[in-house]
């Protein structure tokens, strides 16, 4: 079949909440050249609320109930998803089997997964690990065999990021402003000290500022005895199902947090969204800061010695509190 004919398109990312945040970006180019097409996202369960708020997506497919699937029946599933395209953004080996076997013709995915070259029929050719591109820039490296010529540039993705629309909780209006604090990141990245997130809270709090940790019960249960005894402190963590939180965070004035989901949704949905990164390669924010028109990234030391070698480093640990603070509490003016 030819591109101009191409009425169904495929995105599978079944993986984590930011990733699936910087997949987005891409559903705005397709929509962008292929506007007549059905965009279809394929993603884990949990991940549904943050795809729902991005309207370049028409419909969201549940991998956690194909899987259930007995084998015949995953096969016809994605045969009726009727689907020209798919493109393998988390390489999964179930899932690039399966859409070989549903016989999609354009099949597209990395190189650098070996069952690629039995699954796709594109295989594109680049390095994630050593590219000095942000990783929603390079989820853009296989958009190629549909027309990409150029990656977009960080200010081209800003825009498209304003397609994420959130629907609003109906509260009572407050004239504080409020900050959500997100120390914890389940394992995914390099965390600021819960005693920094803890002095940090309270210094916001003595100054007038409302502040609310966040978290899911796990991770509750590792900070809540740090959090301050102070009467504009909550904790929130374990209250909210991922809808709730998003709509949350989208009516707060910041978010500060390390490398994890909820800084990447606070980005998408417009607030100041503060994160803290180490500048080691590959974790370093040139490749996974957030994406947005309101985003504050620090580090310790850009230039420091150990990251720079590759080799294990807390240097995150040494970001001053008072920076934090004053990067919250300038960016209520911005």
């Amino acid at each position: 079949m030819k591109l101009n004919e191409v009425k169904r398109i495929v995105i599978s990312r079944t993986d984590s909440i930011g990733d699936v945040v910087l997949t987005l970006p891409m559903c705005s180019w397709i929509k962008e050249h292929y506007p007549l097409a059905e965009l279809i996202y394929l993603g884990r369960n949990y991940t549904r609320p943050v795809v729902s708020c991005f309207s370049p997506v028409d419909r969201f497919v549940d991998w956690n109930e194909i899987e259930k699937l007995p084998s015949v029946e995953k096969i016809s599933f994605f045969r009726e998803l009727n689907a020209d395209v798919v493109l393998h953004v988390f390489p999964n080996k179930e899932v690039a089997t399966l859409c070989r076997k549903a016989k999609i013709p354009y099949r597209i995915g990395t190189s650098h997964r070996s069952f690629h070259l039995l699954t796709c029929n594109y295989r594109l050719n680049f390095s994630r690990k050593r590219s000095d591109l942000h990783e929603a820039q390079l989820n853009f490296e296989l958009l190629k065999p549909l027309g990409l010529k150029v990656i977009p540039s960080i200010e081209v993705l800003n825009g498209w990021v304003n397609q994420f629309q959130v629907a609003q909780q109906s509260e009572a209006a407050t004239s504080r402003k409020r900050v959500i604090i997100h120390p914890k990141s389940q394992g995914s990245a390099l965390e600021w000290p819960l005693k920094k997130y803890s002095e940090l809270a309270l210094k916001l709090a003595t100054n007038g500022i409302e502040v609310f940790f966040s978290g899911t019960e796990t991770e509750g249960a590792l900070f809540r005895s740090s959090i301050p005894s102070h009467e504009l402190i909550h904790d929130c963590s374990g209250t909210m199902d991922l809808s709730t939180f998003i709509s949350f965070i989208s009516e707060a004035h910041a978010l500060i947090a390390c490398s994890t989901g909820p800084l990447h949704i606070a980005a998408s949905a417009g607030i100041h969204a503060v994160g803290l990164f180490s500048p080691k390669r590959p974790i370093h924010p040139g490749r996974w800061s957030p994406i947005g028109k309101h985003v504050s990234v620090l580090t310790f030391d850009n230039d420091c010695p150990t990251c720079k070698k590759g080799k294990s480093c807390n240097c995150i640990e040494e970001i001053e509190v008072d920076l934090a603070f004053k990067t919250i509490v300038d960016g209520f003016d911005a």
